[in-house]
C-alpha cells in the first residue's frame, strides 16, 4: 500500500504554531495548489490543502514561512475525527508533511528577487532528520547567511553555451 503526497504552492497565510500538553511543536498551515487546467471561463482553480508539520520542522516553518510564501510539501494524507462543540461527529483530512521546502528566500514572497538579483538558497526541514541546507556552501542555521552573490539566478540558462561547442557524452544522454 502506498499513501504520499507532494504538493508545490503557495500559504494562504501564516502558519499557526502550537505545543501539545508534553511541549512537542506542531504547526498548521493552508496551501493553495493551482489545478493543471482552465475552467470554462479560462480561470485557473485552486485547491486549499491543510498541512501539519511537527516538532522542529514545525518551528522552522512558522520562523521562515508566511502568507504567499512558495512551498514544496511531501508527506501523506491522514483523516481524523473528533466530537464538535454541537455533539456531530466531524472528520478531517490533512496531509501530514514529512518534509518541506522553501522554495523562496525569506525576504521574498511572489517570486522576487533579493537585492543581489539572485534568488536565495533552498532550504528543507524534515522531521526524519531535522535541518538539510541544499546551498553550495553546507551552513549550519546557526551561522551567519554569506552572499548569494554566487547563486545563478533561475531565469539564466544553464545550457546556454556562450558560443562554445557543448561536449555532452552520448553515455549521459537519458534516451
Amino acid at each position: 500500500m502506498m499513501n504520499r503526497v507532494v504538493l508545490v504552492g503557495r500559504l494562504t497565510k501564516d502558519p499557526e504554531l502550537r505545543y501539545t500538553p508534553n511541549g512537542v511543536p506542531v504547526a498548521t498551515f493552508t496551501l493553495a495548489v493551482n489545478r493543471p487546467f482552465s475552467n470554462q471561463q479560462g480561470e485557473r482553480e485552486a485547491d486549499f490543502i491543510n498541512c501539519v508539520v511537527w516538532r522542529k520542522p514545525a518551528e522552522n516553518v512558522a520562523n521562515f514561512l508566511k502568507k504567499g510564501s512558495l512551498a514544496g510539501v511531501d508527506g501523506r494524507v491522514q483523516t481524523r475525527n473528533y466530537e464538535g462543540q454541537d455533539g456531530k461527529r466531524v472528520y478531517v483530512t490533512e496531509i501530514q508533511a514529512e518534509s518541506v521546502q522553501f522554495l523562496e528566500p525569506r525576504s521574498s514572497s511572489a517570486g522576487e528577487r533579493n537585492e543581489g538579483g539572485s534568488y536565495g538558497n533552498q532550504r528543507s526541514y524534515n522531521n526524519n532528520n531535522g535541518y538539510d541546507n541544499n546551498n553550495s556552501y553546507g551552513q549550519n542555521p546557526n551561522q551567519n547567511q554569506r552572499s548569494n552573490n554566487n547563486y545563478t539566478r533561475v531565469d539564466d540558462d544553464p545550457f546556454a553555451n556562450d558560443g562554445k561547442t557543448i561536449d555532452i557524452s552520448d553515455d549521459d544522454l537519458p534516451f
